[in-house]
């Protein structure tokens, strides 16, 4: 009998461990600086260059409501800080964005001089499950 359980309970684990492993993983963009006008203008350019990001990931952009806001913009916009030419932008924080595609994503703030300064993200989104649990 005791055989079984430990059968069993190995795998109950494995099976959470697979189920775990399609989960994507959760960024909280720009770590304890949150998201906000760094004191380096490329504070989240180099932030998101040291990550690997995968569709299912998560990007948590952590900011105060009414002095903050994140934008999801195209590669032009983002390169101009052009703020009023968003697709989609969110003003309550924290805001979660789930990456639902391969390629790249473009975020700035679009608080006047706030992007100028720094303040957007560009992150590069690559195909299957990075973060899959080692057998």
């Amino acid at each position: 009998m005791g055989g079984k359980i430990s059968m069993a309970a190995f795998f109950v684990v494995l099976a959470a461990n697979v189920l775990q492993s399609t989960d994507g993983a959760t960024y909280k963009v720009g770590d304890s600086t949150g998201w906000r006008v760094p004191t380096n203008i490329d504070f989240y350019e180099d932030w998101a260059d040291d990550r690997v990001f995968f569709v299912g990931d998560v990007l948590v952009f952590n900011f105060t409501t009414g002095k903050h806001n994140v934008a999801v913009v195209t590669e032009a916009a983002y390169e101009a800080c052009n703020t009023t030419d968003t697709i989609t932008i969110m003003c309550n924080g924290p805001a979660r964005i789930t990456l639902n595609r391969t390629g790249d994503f473009y975020f700035i703030c679009t608080v006047p001089g706030h992007c100028s300064a720094g303040q957007k993200v560009r992150v590069k989104v690559k195909n299957g499950n990075g973060h899959a649990a080692a057998p």
